[in-house]
């Protein structure tokens, strides 16, 4: 004789409570901590123990061969049917909880830094459970009619023709719309939040180049700096354009990330929240030194970021032409070094004066004509041990001649 369905039921939540206290138990014995063990551990071992009363207590279940004895009602059929959906309900519960608690947890980002990064995890860990939920139902389900719906030994019969079921049509088809509806919603108001600028916004301008960054403060006049500095808990307006090809700022703590084009300019918010160091990366395949397209981004409490944009206030008129090469170089140090290290062209220190091979065989000195041909026409003489077409051939289009010249005089003073 089958118990009533109820009493299943009640006897499972019953299972529930003895299974987290043997938990908790096993738990305590390890002497592991509930950081440690985690919440979803804890409870799919709570789960797996109540199943196991379930079957122990409500049975008799046949384990070899996952069969309820031949019912002897006339309702034992839907009984049978609410027998299964209740244990497939159960284990999508606790595959699904545990695999949307394991993503939760699995530290898969680094850690949020800015106040755009909340609403985006959050959304995100919304996600983790419909994912956990979507794998446990497919899962399940066949998993369970695998091994409980297999076909028995000596059984020939054809399985039983179900032509279909409208009230399950319309909830797989009802369900979904609005689960999709929902997490719409939720992303377009969490862009809504993260797209609008606040009047106390501090103006940063990003200028992007193959293959490096430059960051002006024009709220503090001509302050320029290859790293991006920022105040603590101050939303900041990015706004960046590109002299070359198509980039994208990225900061992954940060989580928002923005394309910079050519010949517009692009926005971006950010509103710090963690003091430290992290890293700006081009997310856009750019060309051959796209690896090394990074900057530092240094987050600091408000009042050591007023420090740091007090200082160094010396107008342009007042630097000197090799000190004016130096701002304007910041540019080419993506590719050229000026310690004697080797990156995508040639080292400049110590070059100035020297005899250089070129690809093609013929040496050459490397003066000034040499230098301004080089950053006019970079693809004319080749350095031997270097690839052409690597240096955009634009510079002489973006540069005026004093600021080529202020180049030079920075490249001359490294040899001195």
């Amino acid at each position: 004789m089958r118990r009533p369905t109820t009493r299943l039921l009640i006897t499972f939540l019953v299972s529930l409570v003895i299974g987290y206290a043997l938990s908790w138990l096993i738990m305590l014995l390890l002497g592991v901590e509930l950081r440690a063990y985690g919440v979803s551990t804890l409870s799919i071992v709570a789960i797996l123990i109540a199943m196991f009363l379930v079957i122990v207590l409500d049975g008799p279940l046949n384990l070899k061969t996952f069969e309820w004895p031949e019912p002897d009602e006339e309702e034992a059929g839907r009984d049978d049917n609410v027998r299964h959906l209740l244990l497939v309900s159960i284990l999508i519960a606790a595959i699904g909880g545990g695999v949307a608690m394991w993503l939760n947890n699995a530290r898969l980002l680094p850690t949020p830094a800015s106040a755009e990064s909340i609403p985006l995890d959050n959304l995100l860990k919304l996600h983790f459970w419909v994912i956990g939920f979507l794998f446990a139902l497919v899962s399940v389900f066949m998993g369970y009619s695998i091994v409980v719906f297999r076909r028995k030994a000596g059984d020939t019969e054809d399985g039983v023709y179900m032509h279909g079921h409208t009230t399950l049509e319309v909830l797989w088809t009802v369900v979904p719309l609005i689960a999709v509806l929902y997490f719409g919603y939720l992303g377009a108001t969490s862009l809504a939040e993260i797209t609008t600028p606040k009047p106390e916004a501090m103006v940063v301008e990003v200028d992007a180049f193959q293959w490096g960054w430059n960051f002006s403060y024009p709220e503090f006049g001509d302050k320029k700096s290859p790293d991006l500095n920022l105040p603590r808990d101050r939303q900041i307006l990015l706004k960046m354009s590109s002299r070359d090809v198509i980039h994208s700022f990225w900061v992954p703590e940060f989580r928002v990330k923005q394309d910079v084009v050519p010949g517009r300019t692009t926005q971006l918010l950010v509103t710090p929240i963690r003091e430290g160091q992290y890293k700006v990366r081009c997310a856009e395949m750019c060309g051959l030194a796209h690896s090394s397209m990074l900057a530092t981004v240094n987050v600091m409490p408000a009042e050591e970021f007023q420090a740091w944009a007090a200082s160094g206030g010396v107008a342009q008129g007042d630097l000197t032409s090799a000190e004016r090469g130096a701002q304007l170089a910041l540019q080419c140090l993506g590719c050229h070094s000026t310690d004697g290290s080797q990156l995508v062209g040639p080292t400049w220190q110590g070059l100035f004066g020297t005899q250089e091979m070129l690809a093609d065989g013929s040496t050459v000195t490397v003066d000034e004509a040499y230098l301004r041909n080089s950053i006019i026409n970079p693809n004319a003489q080749i350095v031997e041990g270097f690839p052409p077409s690597v240096m955009p051939a634009g510079y002489g289009d973006i540069l005026s001649e004093e600021e080529i010249d202020d180049i030079i005089a920075y490249i001359k003073s490294l040899a001195e």
